[in-house]
């Protein structure tokens, strides 16, 4: 579909079109749910679409997405016991979302999403992503016989891929799909919107109500496996978080399978120094996602998506938030491999990191699930990622992981016990997105509507927020707690 020769396609003149493109990109106008500069009607939005739960996971049995298999894994929870306290050494589960058509748990958002598409009568989709998430789109499209169009920030400006990043190229392609590939920078969302307009096609984004209803059924999942299991539901389930979609889809739906009392852990690669907008330090990481540069942002302001409001708010549903180095996730990927006889790719493997740690603190009697696992191979794979980390100059040793220094040093443990990690403080975080929220509406203007939405949007109450105002009003402050 062309443009018309008049129409202006500056980036002031799209972004300023942003909504309009929104409505007829994905059927939801979003001023329908605003109640005030900064607050909007989260649930109601959440419910656009009419699906139940039994709706998601029919639409996802469909296409080869869901009902995946959950392991213990009895040679890492052993290895762990033998140097935990006594009584300490939590049971360690995987769930395994490897076993998803396209190789990850994207494949549950990418699934209503294109279901919605076909059903509307939508020529194609489109998504813009860093990978894994264009290779879900790409595969439930295929089957849903909808073309699919991946916009994916691939090189540097000197043209070098990072070798996952590649890989995710190469399965988006295999899929079918067209994929447009830019080097780093802001535009990647501009063009996002500058496809949808020009193809007519669903914008099948990772930050709408579609893509984390999708992740519920995973959530329901874990807490019905574990229970037919083990006869209760699981302590903890940890999960990697990036732009929050994971974590918020996977929290709502433990909460609608009952599992009110588990703990929801979000855990980030910690990449701390690192500017993920950076030409320079774009090939200086060795995750693409996963790690601070994505969690943190995301965390202390959803809303800076290709969507008006995110329906991923992952600080809602987190009840901790823990970092790990990129040497103890790679120890930990080559661990499972040697011990649980299983290759999975890096994203999974950083709560496996985080579970590990957490475990050592937990009775034997308790359950802490790590809630996914990716495929693994090519550029994804862990030794591929070290080698080109040595090849931008970056040392790679064993030794203490504290040493660890992202972007200049990589420190593989030399024992299980290393792997330690290390907590986030999650009030520091929340005190963020508050100075985030001033930025957008100076206090003197909230209302109590504004003080409800924070308070909910921040996993507090009345009391915190109208504390942290007092606190932080009049104060400067960034979009981050990282550094």
């Amino acid at each position: 579909m062309s443009i018309d020769a008049g129409r202006d396609m500056s980036y002031d003149a799209v972004m300023a079109r942003k909504n309009e493109i929104m409505k007829s990109s994905l059927g939801i106008d979003y001023d329908d749910f605003e109640l005030t500069p900064l607050a909007f009607d989260y649930e109601r939005m959440m419910a656009g679409g009419d699906y139940t739960l039994e709706d998601i996971a029919r639409i996802q049995a469909e296409t080869k997405v869901g009902n995946t298999p959950l392991y213990e894994l009895r040679n890492l929870t052993g290895a762990v016991r033998e140097f935990a306290g006594p009584g300490k050494g939590a049971r360690i589960l995987l769930k395994d979302e490897a076993a998803n058509a396209s190789g990850s748990f994207k494949a549950r958002r990418a699934s209503v999403s294109c279901y919605e598409a076909q059903r509307r009568g939508y020529e194609g989709v489109a998504t813009a992503t860093s990978g894994n998430y264009g290779a879900g789109v790409a595969s439930q499209a295929a089957m849903r016989r909808l073309k699919c169009i991946v916009l994916q920030e691939v090189f540097d400006s000197r043209g070098v891929g990072q070798p996952e990043i590649v890989e995710k190229s190469r399965a988006c392609e295999a899929y079918g799909a067209e994929v447009q590939k830019l080097s780093v920078g802001p535009e990647l969302f501009y063009q996002m919107l500058v496809t949808l307009e020009r193809t007519g096609f669903f914008n099948a984004s990772l930050y709408t109500p579609f893509g984390i209803r999708g992740v519920e059924t995973l959530g329901a999942e874990i807490a019905n496996q574990v229970q037919q299991a083990y006869g209760k539901h699981p302590e903890a389930v940890v999960v990697t978080q990036a732009g929050g979609g994971n974590l918020t889809g996977t929290a709502r739906g433990l909460e609608l399978a009952g599992a009110t009392e588990t703990e929801v852990i979000a855990c980030s690669v910690d990449l701390s120094g690192l500017h993920m907008g950076s030409d320079t330090d774009f090939n200086r990481k060795s995750f693409t996602t996963g790690h601070t540069g994505f969690g943190i942002p995301f965390a202390t302001w959803p809303d800076r998506t290709d969507v008006p409001r995110n329906a991923a708010r992952a600080l809602r549903y987190m009840d901790a938030y823990h970092l790990v180095t990129q040497g103890e996730v790679f120890y930990i990927t080559e661990l499972l491999t040697k011990l649980e006889g299983i290759e999975r790719g890096p994203a999974g493997n950083t709560s496996v990191t985080a579970a590990v740690a957490l475990a050592a603190e937990m009775d034997r009697d308790e359950i802490v699930v790590v809630q996914e696992t990716e495929y693994t191979g090519a550029g994804k794979h862990h030794n591929r990622q070290l080698g080109f980390a040595r090849e931008n100059g970056i040392e790679v040793r064993v030794g203490d992981p504290r040493d660890n220094v992202p972007g200049k040093v990589i420190v593989l443990p030399e024992r299980l016990d290393q792997v330690q990690g290390r907590a986030q403080d999650l009030e520091k975080v929340r005190r963020s997105y508050v100075k985030n929220a001033l930025k957008r509406l100076p206090a003197a203007e909230w209302s109590d509507v504004d003080i409800d939405f924070v308070a909910a949007d921040t996993n507090t109450d009345e009391a915190w927020v109208r504390q942290a105002l007092t606190d932080l009003a009049g104060q400067t402050g960034t979009s981050s707690t990282e550094g």
